[in-house]
């Protein structure tokens, strides 16, 4: 009997390393402030999806999605906010981020 190669489904997206750091540091410092309580990631064939939420029975404030399909068009991150409009779209995940950042160092600040 030879050996059966074990089957392969569909390629999945997801998060790397640096990436994951990044988005689970804001997630923190927001749980930190008091705004965020949960979260869910999802990871599928054409888009990892983390989303925030402030209580864990409500839509996600903020869904960060990478759809990498969208790399050389208008840019595989976007920042979708809690009614399904996309706030902020690009190539690099800092500035998708940004606004979610200048909203933190308000709650900070008050």
């Amino acid at each position: 009997m030879g050996i059966v190669p074990f089957p392969r489904g569909p390629e999945q997206i997801g998060f790397d390393r640096i990436e994951l750091t990044r988005i689970l540091d804001l997630y923190g410092r927001m749980v930190a402030a008091g705004h965020w309580r949960d979260y869910a990631m999802d990871m599928g064939r054409d888009a990892a999806v983390f989303s925030a939420f402030r209580r864990s029975a409500e839509r996600p404030e903020y869904r960060i999605e990478k759809r990498p399909a969208l790399r050389h068009r208008q840019g595989m991150w976007a920042l979708i906010g809690e009614a399904g409009a996309v706030l902020k779209r690009g190539h690099d995940l800092g500035p998708v981020l940004a606004p979610v950042e200048r909203r933190l160092m308000k709650l900070v600040e008050n």
